[in-house]
């Protein structure tokens, strides 16, 4: 169904090569009611299992997430925000590449840093303590804690990159905004001997950096 569904998109470019995928286009409304129709959810009413599903490998497709989150397919950007929903509900990280995976096939895209971002912070404090959750651009709510850890890269100009385990192995590139009210609500801990600056929820704690190197 996606492969039929790209075939069928690339037929319809226009001569300067511009793709006709527009809101209004019916291949966009077609797509996602033979997906949804095909996806069954999960027992909790959730994303689909996609974790369970090993159908055939059918190739790549054009398609690419952006590093800013936003999703292309054929070089032109997908602007129907339901329907990139729907494309990351059966996203999926292989051990080889990132995938779009259906009951009866899977294919390739590529993912230019993370397949998401967190683009907002809430503090949340009752009496077990501080707890905190993302928002990431796709409107999925995240609790930080050890199923879903930060993880911290290193970035230009001896700087880091924070990302947030989304589920499974999908992570999200937490935004600057978002990153510097991580820092102004860090704290030093010991960690194996080492006193740790990082970011505490719940249980958690989550190491960024050595305290003496700030």
């Amino acid at each position: 169904m996606i492969l039929e569904w790209c075939k069928n998109m690339a037929e319809d470019a226009d001569p300067r090569g511009r793709n006709a995928q527009s809101e209004a286009r019916p291949a966009l409304t077609s797509l996602a009611q033979t997906l949804q129709s095909a996806l069954a959810p999960s027992a909790d009413g959730g994303l689909p299992s996609v974790h369970r599903w090993n159908p055939p490998f059918c190739g790549d497709i054009d398609m690419r997430i952006a590093r800013d989150g936003s999703w292309f397919y054929n070089g032109s950007k997908i602007e129907r925000p339901a329907l990139v929903k729907l494309f990351a509900s059966i996203l999926r990280k292989d051990p080889e590449r990132y995938v779009l995976v259906t009951p009866v096939e899977r294919v390739g895209i590529r993912v230019d840093d993370a397949p998401f971002l967190a683009v907002e912070l809430a503090v949340i404090r009752d009496e077990s303590g501080q707890s905190l959750e993302f928002r990431t651009n796709l409107d999925e709510r995240v609790r930080l804690d050890a199923d879903h850890p930060l993880r911290f890269e290193p970035a230009d100009a001896d700087g880091l990159k924070p990302y947030l385990r989304v589920r499974d192995d999908l992570w999200a590139l937490v935004t600057r905004p978002v990153y510097l009210e991580l820092v102004e609500i860090g704290e030093t801990r010991e960690c194996d001997g080492a006193q740790m600056f990082g970011i505490a929820s719940g249980a958690a704690f989550f190491p960024m950096a050595p305290a003496a190197d700030l």
